[in-house]
């Protein structure tokens, strides 16, 4: 089928389409055409990866667009709604608006109703359902990328339940499910009400075979020699054969796949060895820049070590990069600058990365409750077989097993090679899944009874999918019990509501066990206040303030103490159910520890692994610093629960000294995580620490004013004096404390203070001077003809090391075997 003779598209799109050299659909393509897709009809398309996809669905959005309806693209990742966002906006010019929204839970994104294509994940399809954005019901097309994720146990439900949300609001909604070649995808399409086109095209041949002594022996009976040395390893031979090609200018990339961050860094370096035998000298200018680049995404070890890789023309690729490590390699690779990636499978999950050769190292991966090694679904591993082939780069693309000998070579044709991949099956029957989805389908006004909740459910695929509808039934049960008993709904004859704070806490994103966690301990928190200031203070210690300690009306932040006595008129009231008497104190209650253990203790928070070792020092650490937490510790013969305590104490322990100004290094190094792992769990608990603010608050809590100050200082990764600096645009915790200790210790002080002070304390960097004075509010923000050498001795703050403010303080005397 030529693009030309397609119909209901915006004018000017075919020919555009020619433009970009698309002259001819794909069959798979031209078969989704011909099942109706212009047409606003529903599909499921199931093709290998770089098939086409992406165009069925630009298709099907399009001639949306172009009935006068708006479209949704689902994206499984954050990274990848970016990617597709960019992809969609060179249709602008033919008048098509594009917008991403993949942030802020409790946001009801109205400006995208403006917009024709709006990308999201869909965690943030599912809150703009809660959160009743208006344009919803105003959407005539959907598209759900790698749906067969609706297999995976913590993103499935919510993407199932979503679709099903939808397709309740909008009865004619066209749905355009794309998924990777799955056992059962007839049964989605029959879920989706939904024509299927199953295809295994591809637009250029993918050779899958295992590597095995000195060959790759082919799925078509063909070889191919990549011989092996006398102690040399596989991988290192088969990325220098993809290097060296058929012939002149025939260079290929190599994708290797491994099974544990730490097993990809240390490819990386090997593999580093190799690539660089074929960079050229203009290559290794521009792998030179790129490393500096990667240097100044953060001052981490990781981070070194991925800039040494990258000079030589390899990198490593796992979820403990920073967002925009992973960037600049995705961005490198595809540019064929970098010329070998060793990745965990988490590159194998939708994101552009085609390579001429895949090489899947590890086909085993260690699981707990599978008590050891545990072999990879056949899914997994063609998904990363599917990313072998660049099109219109590479003349075919061949995806590679290791095996050491001819009975293990035979197994893995048997597992992976001549197998089909596995059915997906729905995991929204699991307590954990359906308490968050359950309230909020009752607070977003899908379901008021219980009959009506389980007719709610028989839409979505495990309905479609189950012999057994009373197990739904039964946890149905359990899970409304679990939600009246925690004050989120309440039954009034066969109705059930939300209640007030039900609703807030469906709109806040929350798990449900998340908020009666976060509840407990804020009450706890105000129930035994006087208790444990008089515990923190020593007992004895009577923290009278002065008159000199009023807080300043005209500062940009005051401490959470000072609000606490403002509101309240004492720290605390002798009604909280503590001892009667007065009892003073400046101290800040709860701590930020003790709300940051708080929010790790949910279930919405991943915690750090205790290691060898982990469990003696999180121990004593406990009873140090037991008055701070809030609620009953642990038992040490309740052996889980208390281990999972400890594993929340180790989380906000890094929380902390994240907040204390700590070295990124030397938290990657202390609790052994990467520099994209501190990243997530500040995030994380900046979303728990806003959600339990407006808990809080709501509740008419005394702690909302420490939970604020906690937030911030998480979100800003500052002690409290600068959090007013911090929070000016362009500034961040590195330059808050230079500007800090040379002086400027306000956005008042940015706004009066000599400019050469402030050029001298941001290392004469002019354009970022400006840019923050700008953000502050300076009448002139200008630095024309400012010497920064004309600034004080004190301007030039003494920077050997960042963790300078605390450690000046205390010597982190709390942990100080880990110094």
């Amino acid at each position: 089928m030529r693009t030309a003779d397609l119909t209901g598209l915006p004018e000017g799109i075919p020919e555009a389409l020619h433009d970009e050299g698309i002259e001819e659909l794909y069959p798979p393509q031209a078969e989704a055409v011909e099942a109706g897709l212009t047409d606003g009809e529903s599909l499921v398309a199931a093709v290998p990866t770089a098939s086409g996809k992406t165009l069925v669905a630009e298709l099907a959005m399009l001639s949306s667009v172009a009935r006068g309806g708006k479209a949704l693209y689902i994206v499984p990742l954050r990274a990848l709604a970016s990617e597709k966002k960019a992809e969609f906006e060179r249709w602008e010019e033919y008048g098509i608006d594009v917008g991403v929204s993949t942030g802020n839970y409790e946001s009801s994104g109205e400006w995208l109703s403006s917009r024709d294509i709006i990308v999201a994940t869909s965690e943030k399809v599912d809150s703009l359902v809660r959160n009743n954005a208006a344009w919803m019901d105003q959407l005539s097309c959907v598209v759900a990328d790698e749906v067969h994720l609706v297999n995976d146990r913590h993103r499935g439900p919510t993407l199932e339940v979503t679709l099903a949300k939808l397709r309740q609001l909008n009865p004619s909604l066209q749905v355009v499910a794309l998924s990777a070649t799955v056992g059962n995808a007839g049964e989605v399409a029959d879920w989706l009400d939904a024509s299927l086109v199953h295809s295994d095209w591809r637009p250029i041949d993918l050779k899958m075979g295992v590597h095995y002594g000195s060959a790759i022996n082919f799925d078509d009976g063909s070889q191919r020699e990549v011989p092996v040395g006398r102690g040399e390893r596989q991988t290192p031979a088969l990325v220098a054969d993809a290097l060296e090609g058929d012939g002149d200018g025939d260079q290929g990339s190599s994708l290797v796949f491994v099974n544990s961050r730490r097993n990809a860094e240390s490819a990386a370096r090997r593999m580093a060895d190799v690539t660089e035998q074929y960079i050229t000298g203009d290559e290794r200018g521009e792998l030179a820049e790129l490393a500096a680049e990667i240097r100044d995404v953060s001052d981490t070890e990781t981070s070194e070590d991925l800039a040494k890789a990258v000079a030589k023309g390899a990198a490593f690729h796992h979820a403990g990069l920073a967002s925009e490590h992973r960037t600049l390699v995705e961005d490198a690779f595809r540019d064929r600058l970098i010329k070998c990636i060793c990745a965990t499978p988490t590159l194998a999950a939708g994101v552009n990365t085609p390579s001429r050769r895949v090489v899947v190292r590890d086909w085993q991966r260690y699981d707990g409750d599978y008590g050891g090694m545990k072999p990879l679904d056949v899914l997994e591993v063609h998904q990363m077989m599917g990313r072998a082939g660049r099109p219109g780069l590479d003349p075919y693309g061949e995806a590679v097993l290791l095996s050491k000998d001819a009975d293990s070579r035979d197994e893995l044709f048997e597992r992976y090679i001549w197998a089909d991949a596995e059915d997906v099956h729905s995991k929204l029957a699991a307590e954990p899944a359906l308490r968050t989805h359950l309230l909020a389908t009752v607070a977003s006004g899908f379901a008021h009874t219980r009959e009506g909740l389980l007719d709610f459910l028989d839409q979505t695929l495990y309905a479609t999918q189950t012999d057994d509808p009373s197990r739904l039934e039964q946890v149905t049960d359990r899970v409304l019990d679990y939600l009246e008993v925690n004050g989120f709904v309440e039954f009034e004859d066969q109705t059930i509501r939300a209640t007030p704070i039900g609703h807030t806490v469906s709109r806040l994103y929350l798990d449900p066990m998340s908020a009666a966690e976060i509840i407990d301990g804020l009450r706890w928190a105000d129930d035994h206040r006087t208790e444990k200031l008089r515990e923190l203070e020593g007992e004895t210690t009577s923290a009278s303030r002065s008159a000199e300690s009023e807080p300043d009306a005209t500062a940009g932040f005051q401490r959470a103490s000072d609000m606490v006595q403002e509101s309240s008129g004492t720290g605390g009231d002798g009604d909280d159910g503590d001892d009667g008497d007065d009892f003073e104190s400046d101290r800040t209650y709860p701590t930020t520890l003790g709300l940051y253990h708080l929010v790790c203790r949910t279930p919405d928070m991943y915690q750090l692994y205790l290691k060898s070792g982990d469990r003696d020092t999180y121990t004593e650490l406990c009873y140090e610093r037991e008055p701070e937490f809030l609620g009953r510790v642990p038992s040490e013969y309740e052996d889980v629960a208390f281990e999972d305590w400890l594993s929340a104490l180790k989380t906000a322990r890094l929380l902390e000294d994240w907040s204390d100004e700590v070295d990124e290094d030397r938290i990657t190094e202390r609790y052994g995580v990467g520099p994209g792992d501190i990243r997530g769990k500040v995030e994380t608990a900046e979303w728990l620490l806003g959600a339990a603010e407006r808990l809080a608050s709501e509740l008419d809590l005394e702690s909302v004013y420490a939970v604020r100050e906690a937030k911030m200082r998480v979100q800003y990764g500052v002690d409290e004096e600068l959090l007013d600096l911090a929070g000016v645009r362009g500034v961040g915790r590195k330059r808050a404390r230079r500007l800090y200790e040379a002086g400027v210790e306000s956005r008042a002080d940015l706004r009066e203070a000599d400019k050469s002070r402030i050029l001298a304390a941001l290392r004469g960097r002019r354009k970022t001077a400006e840019n923050i004075l700008e953000a502050a509010g300076r009448k002139d923000p200008s630095m024309d003809e400012v010497d920064e050498s004309d600034a004080p001795d004190d301007a030039v703050p003494d920077d050997t090391g960042f963790e300078t403010a605390k450690e000046r303080s205390d010597q982190q005397a709390s942990l100080g075997d880990f110094e």
